[in-house]
This record gives C-alpha cells, sequence and structure tokens, in this order.
C-alpha cells in the first residue's frame, strides 16, 4: 500500500530520514502516526525507527539529546523540530509484566515490529511513502477492528499495560475488539495490579476523555478489568450509570470525567478514592469542588458567592453533565451572575489586613480575619461597594 498524500508533518522530517539513509542505514516512521495518518486523523508525534544503534545516530546528528539511550531512544533535534528516533529493538523476557530484564538492538524492521502491541500500531512508513504492513494491520483498520500482534496473551503477559491501551484505542478510534484479543485481555486482566496505578491513571483518563469512551468502557466491563482497579472491584452498577449520559456526551475535561465518575460509585469520600489513584492534590481538589457543585446544584440554583468561590469552568462544567444527564441548566443566568460580580478575588479589594491594623487600630488576630471575611462576603452579595469610604463606613457600624 501506498500513502498518497504525505502529512506534513513527515515532509519536515523526512530530512532525518534521509540523513539515516544517507549514512547506509534504513529509516522508517513507525506507530501511531502511520496509522492516523492511514485514518486521515491529525498526527501529534512522529516517530521514526532505524537500524543505526543509538551512537551511530549521535555521530550522523550535530545536535542530539539521550532521553532513552538504554532503550534505544536519542532524541534528534533537526530544524527546529524534535524527533525521537529509536534503533531496532527485540525484548528479552518481561520480569514484572510491564518491563524487559533486556533490551537487544537489532537490525531487522520484522524483529522491531514484532514486539509491539496492535497491528494497527506496527506499521513501517518508507520515505517514498510505502506502507510496510507485516500483521495485516491495513485490512484490520478496513475493517476497523483491533488486533493483538501475533499470539494477544503473550503480548499481554509482557506488558499489562497493554490491556488499558487496547481500551483506550478503542475508544478513541471506535473499532470493536477482534474476538482472540478481547479473550486474553479478560483472562491476563488481573495482572494490571502488576503495573503501577499513575500509568493505569493514564490511559483510564485518556479513555474517558476519548469520542468513544462509552465502548471503551464496555469492554473494561465485559473483560472486567474494573475488578483490578483501584475502588472499583465493587462498582460494577455505578460504572454502568455512565451509560445513562447522553448518546453523543463526551467531556471536556479529566475533572469533569472523574467527577461524572465518582458522582455514579456508591463510595463517599472523593479524596480517599484519588489518593488510591495517587493523583495530584490539585487535581483532587478540583474533582471535589466539581462534586460539591453537582450536589448543591441537585437542590437549588447557583448563587453570587458561588459564582465567585468557584471557578467559572467548574460551573460550566457541571452544568454540561447536568444537560447530559437531562436535567435543568442554567448557563445563561450562571455567565450573568458572574459578569456583574464586583470582585472575583479578595486580593481585588481595596483594604486588607495590613491596612486595618495600621488606619484602624486593629490586632492581628481571629476577629481581624472575620470582618476581612465579613468585608469580602459583603462586596460579593452587592451589599458594599469596594471602596475606601463604603468600607470604612461598614467598619465604623461594625465596632
Amino acid at each position: 500500500m501506498r500513502l498518497e498524500n504525505m502529512p506534513s508533518e513527515f515532509q519536515e522530517a523526512l530530512p532525518v530520514l534521509e540523513k539515516i539513509k544517507a549514512a547506509g542505514f534504513e529509516a522508517y516512521f513507525v506507530g501511531g502516526s502511520v496509522r492516523d495518518a492511514l485514518l486521515g486523523r491529525s498526527i501529534h508525534d512522529v516517530d521514526i525507527a532505524t537500524s543505526a544503534y543509538p551512537e551511530e545516530i549521535k555521530q550522523i546528528f550535530r545536535r542530539t539529546v539521550d532521553i532513552g539511550i538504554e532503550h534505544g531512544t536519542v532524541l534528534v533535534l533537526e530544524n527546529g523540530h524534535e524527533y525521537e528516533v529509536t534503533t531496532f529493538r527485540t525484548e528479552d523476557v518481561y520480569v514484572d509484566y510491564r518491563r524487559p530484564s533486556s533490551v537487544s538492538f537489532v537490525r531487522s524492521l520484522e524483529e522491531d515490529l514484532k514486539r509491539r502491541d496492535f497491528t494497527v500500531n506496527a506499521f513501517a512508513l518508507t520515505d517514498g511513502g510505502d506502507v510496510i504492513d507485516l500483521f495485516d494491520g491495513v485490512a484490520d483498520l478496513q475493517n476497523q477492528q483491533l488486533r493483538a500482534v501475533g499470539i494477544a496473551s503473550e503480548r499481554f503477559n509482557e506488558d499489562a499495560l497493554r490491556i488499558m491501551r487496547g481500551l483506550r484505542f478503542q475508544a478513541s478510534l471506535g473499532f470493536q475488539l477482534e474476538a482472540q484479543t478481547l479473550a486474553a485481555m479478560k483472562d491476563r486482566a488481573f495482572l494490571l495490579e502488576k503495573i503501577s496505578v499513575e500509568r493505569i491513571f493514564i490511559e483510564f483518563d485518556k479513555l474517558l476523555l476519548a469520542p468513544f469512551w462509552k465502548r471503551g468502557l464496555n469492554s473494561m466491563l465485559d473483560c472486567r478489568v474494573y475488578k483490578h482497579l483501584p475502588e472499583l472491584v465493587e462498582e460494577n452498577a455505578g460504572l454502568q450509570k455512565l451509560f445513562n449520559l447522553a448518546e453523543n456526551f463526551t467531556f471536556t475535561s479529566s475533572v469533569q470525567a472523574w467527577g461524572a465518575l465518582f458522582s455514579t460509585l456508591s463510595l463517599k469520600d472523593v479524596q480517599i478514592f484519588l489518593k488510591k489513584w495517587k493523583t495530584s492534590r490539585d487535581f483532587s481538589k478540583k474533582v471535589q469542588q466539581f462534586i460539591d457543585i453537582l450536589s448543591f446544584r441537585q437542590v437549588r440554583g447557583v448563587t453570587r458567592r458561588d459564582c465567585y468561590r468557584y471557578d467559572l469552568t467548574l460551573l460550566f462544567e457541571a452544568e454540561e453533565l447536568r444537560q447530559a444527564q437531562g436535567l435543568k441548566t442554567d448557563f445563561i443566568i450562571i455567565q450573568k451572575i458572574y459578569d456583574e460580580l464586583t470582585i472575583h478575588d479578595k486580593h481585588e479589594i481595596v483594604v486588607n489586613g495590613g491596612m486595618l491594623i495600621k488606619n484602624f487600630g486593629f490586632d492581628a488576630g481571629p476577629q481581624l480575619g472575620q470582618l476581612l471575611k465579613e468585608i469580602e462576603y459583603a462586596i460579593v452579595d452587592g451589599e458594599l461597594e469596594n471602596t475606601l469610604t463604603a468600607i470604612t463606613d461598614f467598619i465604623k457600624e461594625k465596632r
């Protein structure tokens, strides 16, 4: 098969392939970028595989960075772009269901492609646009199916994270999982307990944000993968509730996706839930706020203090989820209230604690903090102008 229209991303990278070939080595574009080009999708990262060993690549190019040289990868800086150039390699026995015990560099493209996960990720593309397809990946693209390279159970034994990657690819591409691949994923799902939760989170997060996330989630339930993920062992019923969202609904952000996920579960504490997933404190805080918004929106509308306290993006994303649930939404009202706020942050108040201590003789402490909070919310509620005169009169009344 030939790729007639070479995407601009490949055209820009052609000088890299040409330099490697001029030095007497093979070089190809490989992996997901080739798949996406064949599907007419946008390309994000252009990866290059070569028969040249890392030290040979470093001799060919003037500017390189050793980003994974022990695994054969060198970052080549060329014409204002960065390209990961990786030596053809084979891998020894996988000792922890994630990483090989050793990597061996080889000169054979076929040996390199045999170690890849799915056939649609095992393409190579020449500088002339010829597609090298050793595992019938083109047919799988045409049939819209995901199939493991070689024996599926062996691929998942080598790297159990490939199970999550398969679900994520399904959610991204909308493909079906080939029967034997699906069976192997189900049979090997327990191996995910050997994988770091941080890596699993990345794949699950990408799944939730993908356009066909319901398809990926359905396979996750079918394979019983969820039983080997933090806090989800007994949550089949909760996960099923996500399918009740509007048919074509897609999540806007990770916060919205994980907030929606948690809201369907039987769990009570979102902080404990996300701690098990080892997310950042900032992410956990935002999801907690999102859950809080969903909670009060069940019983009332959005107030001035809500628009002041919560980020406008979170308020809108909560409304988007309500819309997907078929509930009443207040997008216009929320925007109007937000626009009418006198301040959006306490630092916009014309007085601060230091000024009150200096000009009014207040002592530092809880009482001063309480007064500042009263001033802040009186301004937010529209009961007090954010001017020195108005705030001075307000303070006098409080004394």
